[in-house]
């Protein structure tokens, strides 16, 4: 199978598009050509890919990374079995030569709910586009296949489609326990992820000797505030950093932090990122978010801290430093659940599957009988 794979507003080494669903069709023997922006971010492909470079879309600049996308398309639809879409962006007038093929849309974002949360975007811009945003999933429903990243996406849609949850990898062997000296914050920095919640935070914990550590790129508003927190020596911010990397850097810490604020997009929208603390054997802080509560108190791997309250935050990470047995309990937890619950091979099995079965049937986009899901 021959698969066609675009993103123009993600990093080309994003970790649910590339580390776990590109991996996973080479590991299948599939061919995949990655059109992604691969120089505005610095990245190197993978050799195993057919690289296809394209500008980044990026605040309100999008229209230039929009029209070469489509243009990549075009030029590789003829040989494409599945063309796979991961911005919604893309949907929007698609080339015919593109439609024609089985465009499958993978959904990992409730993109009108998630407009309140981008500040690039002006805000009396978000009531116009919200019933904007609305049709065109209708539209994309009627035309092309769709993948969900949460089963919470399912209300968004009239008709069935299957689920390819955002887990991750988890290690055969459980990691080491945590240390008390660092907490760690793995993925994007935005205000909104609580980026500026974490600064604060992270002021108290440096005069306790506590290290607090920020992977991931940032925001454009939250940039200066990162950058003058690294130079007084409150926060060690590294940047982008691929998945794989980042997590190896975040093994052994105290606690992992998911401070995301009250937003839309979030109440119903499973925090990766707290999956991947806890296949480290991270101990979680999270702010109530009910997916991350729904899987964080069940466990029992973490601690739940009021939104927008940074001293809670700080608290909840010396209370983890000055209980060492307490903190290696809610790490080896974590590692169970999250190997008996999150474990993303089960899930790459079924996602290679279905691409498979649409591939094998005509760009006619009859849904199949039994979507791929975990109820």
């Amino acid at each position: 199978m021959r698969v066609c794979v675009c993103t123009v507003v993600h990093h080309p080494e994003d970790a649910r598009i590339l580390h776990r669903q590109i991996r996973a069709l080479l590991d299948a023997g599939h061919e995949v050509t990655y059109i992604a922006p691969f120089r505005a971010c610095n990245a190197t492909p993978w050799r195993q890919l057919s690289p296809v470079d394209v500008p980044r879309a990026t605040g309100r600049r999008r229209l230039r990374a929009l029209r070469a996308a489509h243009r990549a398309l075009t030029e590789h639809a003829a040989y494409a079995d599945v063309i796979l879409l991961h911005d919604p962006e893309l949907l929007v007038s698609l080339p015919r030569e593109v439609r024609r093929r089985t465009v499958v849309w993978d959904v990992h974002e409730d993109t009108a709910a998630a407009l309140s949360a981008k500040g690039w975007l002006p805000g009396p811009a978000r009531p116009v586009l919200r019933p904007a945003i609305h049709r065109l999933e209708r539209r994309s429903e009627r035309r092309h296949r769709l993948l969900l990243a949460e089963e919470g996406y399912r209300s968004r849609f009239r008709e069935e489609h299957p689920v390819v949850p955002n887990t991750t990898h988890v290690p055969d062997l459980p990691p080491r326990p945590p240390d008390g000296l660092r907490a760690v914050y793995v993925g994007q920095l935005s205000r909104a992820r609580g980026a500026l919640d974490m600064i604060e935070m992270a002021r108290r914990l440096a005069a306790e000797g506590v290290l607090v550590e920020l992977i991931g790129a940032a925001d454009a508003d939250v940039r200066d505030a990162l950058r003058d927190a690294r130079h007084a020596g409150i926060v060690r911010w590294y940047g982008f950093v691929p998945n794989d990397r980042a997590l190896r850097i975040a093994e052994g810490a105290m606690a992992g932090l998911a401070l995301l604020h009250d937003e839309p997009n979030y109440r119903h929208s499973m925090p990766t990122k707290v999956v991947e603390y806890m296949a480290r054997g991270v101990p979680v802080i999270t702010t109530p978010n009910p997916a991350a509560v729904g899987i964080v108190e069940p466990a029992g791997c973490g601690l739940v801290v009021p939104f927008g309250d940074p001293q809670a935050a700080a608290k909840a990470v010396l209370r983890l430093r000055d209980d060492p047995h307490h903190r290696t309990e809610l790490g080896k937890r974590g590692y169970e659940a999250a190997r008996a619950r999150f474990h993303w091979p089960v899930h790459a099995a079924r996602f290679v599957a279905q691409l498979e079965a649409w591939a094998n049937h005509c760009a006619d986009p009859v849904r199949e009988p039994e979507p791929v899901s975990e109820r």
